[in-house]
Order: structure tokens, then sequence, then C-alpha cells
């Protein structure tokens, strides 16, 4: 059996609280040629680029992404199948959705989202991107090196961060993720997948204490 988990400290906390506000890029939603839900395990994502087409913020979506070990349980058909299926149920009309359902990396996802609207004839000067929260930066950084030419706009679900907590209902699993998500943000740049972003000293000093309080089970090798 494995040996329990001690309990998020404050300090845990605040720290994870702080690189969550980081994650997340602050853009305005607005109006954009096409839009792509991210899949993963969250269905908020296709639950929230629902309400923005019903807004009238784009007039097609892409859902993007296959599986990986961590959703092939919850959406064994695939993550952009379910994604599409849960926004038809929340009335986005099946004409506007299409489908991306290979990706297993965030950069497949842009890169064959725009093979996707490219043959569909969809011509895209900006792309609104649906995400966790939490995914918004390491989303950006992304697309601005797999598709620099797009004008890129990324929002999330508006939840603050304790409330997202409730939502997944496992602390440890998601300061994990927000730990993993921030390495591959630094480390990414130079390995060629995603342009450099700037973390403040504090957002840094914040994710090597949540290493060392052992908050590591999302880290690449």
């Amino acid at each position: 059996m494995a040996a329990e988990r001690p309990d998020v400290t404050d300090t845990d906390r605040a720290d994870a609280e702080l690189v969550w506000d980081y994650h997340q890029m602050q853009h305005e939603p607005r109006p954009c040629s096409a839009a792509v839900g991210l899949g993963s395990h969250d269905l908020g994502v296709a639950r929230f680029t629902a309400e923005l087409y019903h807004h009238g913020l784009f007039p097609i979506v892409v859902f993007s992404g296959g599986n990986s070990p961590t959703t092939a349980a919850r959406f064994p058909r695939g993550e952009a199948v379910h994604y599409r299926e849960h926004a038809i149920e929340l009335g986005v009309p099946d004409e506007a959705i299409l489908l991306e359902p290979r990706a297993a990396n965030t950069g497949q996802n842009i890169a064959f989202t725009r093979d996707v609207l490219t043959a569909h004839g969809t011509t895209v000067e900006s792309l609104l991107i649906v995400s966790k929260p939490y995914m918004q930066r390491r989303a950006y950084a992304t697309c601005r090196k797999v598709w620099p030419e797009v004008d890129v706009v990324c929002a999330s679900e508006p939840l603050e961060f304790d409330a997202y907590l409730k939502s997944i209902g496992d602390e440890h699993l998601v300061i994990d993720m927000l730990v993993g998500d921030l390495q591959r943000v630094i480390a990414y740049p130079a390995l060629g997948y995603a342009v450099e972003q700037d973390v403040p000293d504090d957002v840094h000093t914040a994710y090597e204490r949540l290493l060392d309080a052992g908050f590591t089970s999302r880290l690449m090798a």
C-alpha cells in the first residue's frame, strides 16, 4: 500500500496559488477566427467552449485530443470525442465542430488543429485556445512556437483556485499538475517546443519550495 501523503500546508497552498495565478494569461476573450478545446481530464473545457460559442466568439471549434493514461478510463472513446458529445448536449451545432482525435501532447494539439482547419478551408488569423486554467501559459507558449502566424487568445473556466481544488477533489494532484506545467514552461523552450516565458522570482521560489515539499508526481523525466 502506498504511503499516505502529508497534509497540504498553508505555505504549500499559498505557493500553489501563486503558481496558479502565473499560469493564467489574463486574456480577455474576444471574437476569433476559430477555437480549439484542448483535451484533458477536465470536461469543463468543453463546457466553457460551448459557453463561448453561444456568446458568438467563434464560428467553428476543433476539439483536439486522443487519450492518455489519466484520461483513458474517463473518456474511453478519446478526449475530443467526449468533448464534442458534451458540447452538442450544450447546444453547439454539430456542423460547428471539427474533431482532431490523435494528439498526444500540446504541440500536436496545435499542429494537428492547424491541419484540420486548413483541410476544412478555414482561414485562421486568430485562435481562441480553451484549456484547463493552469494550462493557459504553456498552451500560449506552445502555439507561439508551433503556429506563430496566428494571434493567440487563451481562455478557461473562470474559477478561483479554491473552487478548482474543490471541483477536482484532490489537492495533492492539482498542485502536482501545477508544478509539472511550470516545469514544462521553464524547460520546453530549450527543447524547441515553446517560446520563452519570463518566470518572476517569487513564482520560481514558490516552485522550488513545492518541489522540495514533494509535489513531483507530474514532472517530466
